[in-house]
């Protein structure tokens, strides 16, 4: 295996070039940092992590906490995170916080501080004020997606206002009779992100004049098996069937329209269907959405966490407030 010093022996160059080179910190001539990159290439060497963490006293690592590993949006969230990392040279070490609250109290107590970090995303956990304590002791870079929080730099997304976009498009369409699929109370955690969004639906309906009706609203899990199970109670209900469903994801509104589809009910002629996220198989279901851009919200927060520890091209941090947007596709039709 190639060391420093074959790298320094091939490039002409002393150890502490190459250290300076491959680190991309200290004053190195651009002539002498080519070489150094392309006798590092030729001997297939690579920087110990090890090594430049005791030199600059950092480990290049940055520690990422999620609630699920195994839903869409987080998945997507960490692999926008994860890439922009990776560019930067940094690792990630993964911390899934799961119902337990003692497996929750270790991560807090224990293992951030075990693996000597060098900052942490929090995405879409609502911190209590031990938590936070916690994390502010550690005397790092700590950026969250989701919040708002209070103590901490958090990249934040407008829930309400979102819901209030889609519940908007339906009713500008025409549709007066909207049902509407959230989720249950044990979804309702860390941010009350599906209240906010029930929220927004009321908001829009009520700022248009519409009524609300219990046996319009139904809950699911944020799934597509759910979607599917509250539109089929929606659609077969001996009440009024609606024009219109806001499901507050795309996995349920993806579930509605294939509820849709196997009571023989046409979208969008006989029934418009609009979700919330911008999964990437709502291209492929044809699905009008409010993009929440979640790749890209793992990019910015760890170009967030990047300009925080004051690393090159990210000097500068994004703005707090996350980008959405409605794609209109053909789920969705006037009445």
């Amino acid at each position: 295996m190639a060391s420093i010093d074959d790298v320094a022996r091939v490039a002409g160059v002393s150890t502490a070039t190459v250290s300076r080179a491959l680190s991309g910190r200290g004053m190195v001539s651009e002539q002498a940092r080519q070489r150094v990159q392309e006798a590092a290439a030729s001997l297939g060497y690579v920087v110990s992590s090890r090594a430049s963490g005791l030199a600059s006293g950092r480990t290049r690592n940055i520690g990422v906490i999620v609630p699920f590993l195994d839903r869409w949006f987080f998945s997507t969230v960490l692999s926008g995170v994860s890439t922009a990392l990776m560019r930067a040279g940094y690792d990630i070490t993964l911390y899934n916080i799961t119902p337990d609250r003692e497996v929750r109290r270790h991560v807090f107590d224990t293992f951030l501080r075990r693996q000597g970090v060098d900052a942490v995303i929090a995405v879409s956990i609502a911190l209590d004020d031990d938590e936070t304590r916690q994390l502010l002791d550690l005397g790092l870079p700590i950026v969250a997606i989701g919040g708002p929080h209070p103590q901490l730099d958090t990249l934040t997304v407008d829930e309400l206002a979102v819901a209030r976009l889609a519940t908007s498009h339906l009713i500008e369409l025409g549709h007066r009779d909207i049902a509407y699929i959230g989720a249950g109370p044990q979804f309702d955690t860390d941010f009350r992100v599906p209240t906010h969004r029930r929220r927004g639906f009321e908001t829009a309906m009520s700022e248009a004049g519409i009524p609300l009706h219990p046996e319009m609203l139904a809950s699911a899990d944020f799934t597509i098996q759910g979607g599917h199970r509250a539109a089929v109670e929606l659609l077969t209900s001996d009440e009024s069937r609606p024009t219109a469903v806001f499901a507050a994801s795309d996995e349920m509104a993806m579930g509605a329209i294939l509820a849709a589809r196997e009571l023989g009910i046409r979208v969008p002629e006989d029934l418009s269907v609009i979700g919330i996220d911008g999964h990437e198989m709502g291209e492929f279901f044809g699905l009008t959405t409010v993009d929440q851009f979640p790749l890209q919200q793992g990019e910015r927060a760890a170009q967030a966490v990047l300009a925080r520890l004051g690393e090159g091209d990210a000097a500068t941090p994004p703005p707090a407030a996350s980008p959405y947007a409605l794609v209109v596709r053909g789920s969705t039709a006037r009445v």
